[in-house]
């Protein structure tokens, strides 16, 4: 079976700290090689890969300012579908513009969809529906106007992310200083706990963050280390006393929520999107649905055992789990 897989170029492959799709990317990548797969990896030439590697971007747009964004995702499309009749199967994992080639080419496609952003997308799916098969990556993020091959839910490398069964008293915000992510919340709610918070993450929204974040930001009882990578993220994963993942919107996923459950800390999150998806309310944490409810979480955050939030995403969110699955659908489609 010969595989193109197709990875963002907003990031580098795997991602140096913050990069999802590229994260995941390579997680299936490197365990399809690792299966015997023939797959080759078009990414950003300074990507690291088992795979053959491939296509023309020199790095990553949000890395390299000189890096037009527009112009080089289209010569990195062109680069996948010039070679198109040398794969069996072309895996997009980099969004809709893809789609717009799938008709000129016989090899079949599969787009992992990472989240159903807007309806002002839909022109760009719901056309090519008939061409493209599409990867949901929780039911909660299914269209109810497109047809899906599946849902399957993100694995990570459970070997990477060492169960720490005391944690630390300390709470902790992981993801993109944004809005939707509620940083803002998890502040409020570790203050009303009488608790440190932690925050590890890009800044997204510069505004969001002068108003809503930096002034808490006191390096004591809120501390901001900014993004994270290799050990230092699973160790603070690893080191909370709980994750606070208080959304404003509904998360496809949330890739923290299941590394946080593997290094055995529990989740308050709220209850939106594939957040019923991923948490077991009461065993690998808590849905919540307004922040006073987050405050009465982390008070019984004591209920919730370590050990237990370990097992269940080890057993749920494999990348072994991942990988068989995708390799089911390939089958499947290849007939």
């Amino acid at each position: 079976m010969k595989i193109a897989m197709i990875a963002p170029i907003a990031w580098r492959t795997p991602p140096r700290a913050y990069g999802p799709w590229e994260l995941v990317t390579s997680l299936l990548t490197e365990a399809l090689v690792a299966r015997g797969v023939d797959v080759t990896l078009f990414a950003t030439q300074d990507s690291i890969t088992k795979a053959k590697l491939a296509g023309p971007v020199p790095a990553a747009y949000s890395e390299d300012p000189s890096i037009d964004a527009k112009v080089w995702e289209m010569r990195h499309l062109a680069a996948v579908f010039e070679r198109a009749d040398e794969f069996d199967l072309i895996h997009n994992q980099a969004d809709f513009p893809a789609h717009a080639f799938s008709g000129l080419v016989d090899t079949p496609m599969v787009t992992t969809i990472h989240g159903f952003s807007s309806e002002r997308i839909l022109p760009m799916y719901a056309p090519y529906q008939d061409r493209v098969h599409y990867v949901a990556i929780s039911d909660a993020d299914r269209h109810p106007d497109l047809r899906y091959a599946a849902t399957i839910h993100h694995g990570i490398p459970i070997e990477d992310f060492p169960f720490d069964p005391k944690g630390s008293d300390d709470l902790l915000f992981f993801g993109r200083i944004h809005p939707d992510k509620g940083a803002a919340e998890a502040i409020a709610t570790a203050r009303a706990a009488d608790r440190r918070l932690v925050m590890a993450g890009i800044v997204q929204d510069q505004g969001y963050w002068e108003r809503e974040v930096q002034p808490h930001v006191d390096g004591d009882r809120i501390v901001y280390r900014g993004p994270v990578g290799g050990a230092d993220r699973t160790a603070t994963l690893g080191q909370a006393f709980a994750l606070l993942h208080l959304i404003n919107f509904d998360e496809p996923f949330g890739l923290s929520v299941v590394e946080a459950m593997t290094c055995g800390t529990p989740v308050i999150a709220i209850r939106r999107g594939s957040m019923a998806e991923l948490i077991e309310d009461g065993v690998t944490g808590f849905l919540v649905d307004t922040v006073e409810q987050a405050i009465e979480a982390v008070a019984r955050i004591g209920e919730i055992d370590r050990a237990a939030c370990r097992r269940a995403a080890a057993t749920r969110f494999s990348v072994d789990r991942m990988a068989d699955e995708y390799l089911a659908l390939y089958r499947s489609i290849l007939g």
